[in-house]
């Protein structure tokens, strides 16, 4: 099924497609993406005295961060459907700043990258802390969700430092 378009998601036509990796060698795939959420001085020492009326954020954007994860083809059009090995979620918070960092990295044996899927687990453990802490703060920002690394494929990319 191989096109000559030069763009990848699309065949001669102009038509969407997903392309074609069945030719392609299963190898070890890692991916990182990180991201942030500020939050006011107010969200900040309630997280700190566990007064959120909805309890715990960091729990349940793990899990819901997992959840997507793994769900990322029903997300992103043309996204194959991969059989992951691992997925970390870390969530941490810098009291200076006023930053919750997510930071995902999945991994699997495949044909294709997880990049991906670690982006959209990113933006949904940063989303379901905005929904947790809702309640508190309506003026928290997301940003700087961007994939930090991946190693496996054709090629490895490490971004360079944040501005």
């Amino acid at each position: 099924m191989a096109s000559s378009s030069p763009l990848s998601h699309y065949d001669d036509a102009g038509r969407a497609r997903m392309v074609d990796i069945g030719g392609k060698s299963k190898s070890p795939r890692r991916a990182t993406a990180q991201g942030s959420i500020a939050i006011s001085p107010e969200t900040l020492r309630a997280l700190d005295s566990a007064s959120l009326p909805k309890g715990n954020p960091f729990e349940v954007a793990r899990i819901a961060a997992i959840q997507a994860t793994k769900r990322t083809p029903e997300l992103i059009p043309l996204c194959h459907p991969l059989r992951l090995t691992a997925i970390d979620v870390d969530l941490l918070v810098d009291r200076e700043s006023r930053l919750i960092t997510a930071t995902v990295t999945v991994a699997a044996e495949e044909r294709t990258g997880v990049e991906m899927e670690a982006l959209v687990g990113c933006s949904v453990a940063l989303l379901t802390v905005y929904d947790m802490l809702k309640a508190v703060d309506h003026t928290m920002v997301i940003s700087s969700i961007r994939l930090l690394e991946k190693t496996g494929g054709a090629s490895d990319f490490t971004a360079p430092p944040a501005p």
